[in-house]
């Protein structure tokens, strides 16, 4: 009987322990670590070489070169129909790449899986996997969407053992598992979804992947935090990682790019949830922009980037005097920390004390902004609440500020101003840096060095 070794593996980080401890000696988390036991010699591991159908792709044996002989012809890509996926993944989905799609229950993960499975059944063969849902519940939900039917391959199934054995029988070109928590491998002693689990499981079917060459697309739970269940160590497995989110009382979705070996990370897909399951965005700036006709205090537009290409959000602050001893600062969209201090540089640099009031801030439509770009808008929202002045309707903003109160430029300025000017804005408040040369057709711009400067076209508005 083979020997069983025992582990503990960080759930946060995927590093790997001999005894259990309390915080992790990597990353220093509380609490993460969880038993894995893994067999010195296991038992079933797959070996798809032997296959000559499979020789050829990424994993099989494979000669000694120099980086000069590699072939550099770009990799094939399949496009999923919809444009908004294709462009997360960096232009579609690429031949023998692993896929990792992670959201909360009710995101629309196997609507949108399904919709692309069906699509490209219709062109090359399929196989859909489930081990949540029975094959019903799919034909459902099939039938609700007006999707065909007649071409896509089902299975329901969660040993991977047994999946691979099937996939290769009949050789899909794509292989989704829904979902890769309730996936087993044999020799695993752990229920499904542990680490052990997860982790093997994963490790066989990317193999399958890599060996055949076939797409492998994985669907991912996530925790209550928002971040991917099961252990980091799945994300090191594949190729790319993506999250489509959702807020609770929108219809609108959002499929960014965590992680993408062929492709921009950060890279933003938008989707609206219909009747008829969902339908890509093709210009998000718009639906983000559905601001009334007047000019209100607290309000303002900026331009962030997202993978390649710009996209204009509403600002939206609310500065009221607070009536408990410690004010609130509560960030919906944007990072806190980040917020407190561009309050202390408007208290330091622009002469604006906020001690004394409640500070909300909301960035509209569910987006979440990581960027320094939104420094400036944040600031002149605050600003335009805290004095109940309104900003012009065509005005746009964005810039980076610096603990000095300088305002610093921010990258692919000129593409974000002509971005503005094709949604009707007419002036720009930009840093200076990223002033163009050469005036813009139908926009003003006008460069800024420090927050003061800033805060002097607001009082002149």
């Amino acid at each position: 009987m083979a020997k069983v070794k025992t582990q503990f593996v960080c759930t946060e980080c995927g590093a790997d322990s001999s005894k259990w401890q309390g915080q992790c000696g990597e990353c220093k988390a509380w609490n993460t670590l969880k038993e894995f036991r893994e067999s010195k010699t296991p038992a079933g591991r797959p070996n798809f070489n032997q296959d000559e159908r499979f020789q050829g792709y990424a994993g099989a044996k494979s000669n000694i070169q120099t980086l000069s002989e590699v072939s550099l012809d770009e990799q094939s890509r399949i496009v999923t129909g919809f444009g908004e996926f294709d462009r997360v993944l960096g232009g579609g989905l690429v031949n023998g790449s692993a896929v990792l799609i992670g959201g909360h229950p009710g995101a629309g993960k196997s609507t949108l899986l399904l919709q692309t499975l069906c699509h490209l059944a219709k062109q090359l063969p399929v196989l859909y996997v489930t081990g949540e849902e029975s094959a019903q519940q799919i034909a459902l939900r099939a039938q609700r969407l007006n999707l065909p039917r007649d071409d896509i391959k089902i299975l329901s199934e969660t040993n991977v053992e047994n999946i691979t054995e099937t996939a290769k029988s009949i050789g899909p070109k794509i292989l989704v598992i829904d979902s890769i928590q309730v996936m087993h491998a044999p020799g695993v002693e752990s229920a499904p979804g542990s680490v052990s689990q997860v982790r093997e499981s994963a490790a066989w079917l990317t193999r399958f992947a890599k060996q055949t060459g076939t797409i492998l697309i994985l669907v991912g739970h996530v925790t209550k935090d928002g971040s991917l269940a099961g252990p980091k160590v799945l994300e090191h497995m594949i190729d790319a990682s993506v999250m489509l989110e959702s807020s609770g009382d929108s219809r609108f979705r959002t499929l960014r790019a965590i992680k993408n070996r062929f492709g921009a990370v950060n890279e933003l897909g938008v989707f609206a949830m219909l009747d008829v399951g969902l339908k890509e965005v093709k210009n998000p700036s718009s639906i983000f922009l559905n601001r009334s006709d007047e000019a209100s205090s607290g309000s303002i537009v900026t331009v962030v980037w997202e993978g390649t290409r710009p996209m204009l959000i509403e600002f939206q602050a609310l500065v009221d005097g607070t009536s408990m001893g410690h004010p609130r600062r509560v960030a919906v969209g944007l990072d806190a920390n980040r917020l407190n201090m561009m309050l202390a540089i408007l208290n330091r640099h622009g002469g604006v004390f906020t001690g004394d009031q409640d500070v909300f801030i909301n960035v509209v439509g569910g987006v979440r902004v990581n960027e320094t770009a939104a420094d400036l808008a944040s600031i002149l929202s605050i600003l335009s609440s805290l004095k109940d002045r309104p900003l012009p309707n065509d005005w746009v903003v964005f810039g980076e500020l610096g603990l000095n109160g300088e305002v610093r430029p921010v990258p692919n300025g000129q593409e974000r101003i002509v971005e503005a000017a094709k949604h009707g804005f007419n002036r720009a408040i930009v840093p200076i840096g990223n002033k163009p040369k050469k005036a813009i057709e139908n926009i003003e711009v006008i460069g800024v060095k420090t927050l003061d400067e800033a805060l002097q076209l607001l009082r002149d508005a």
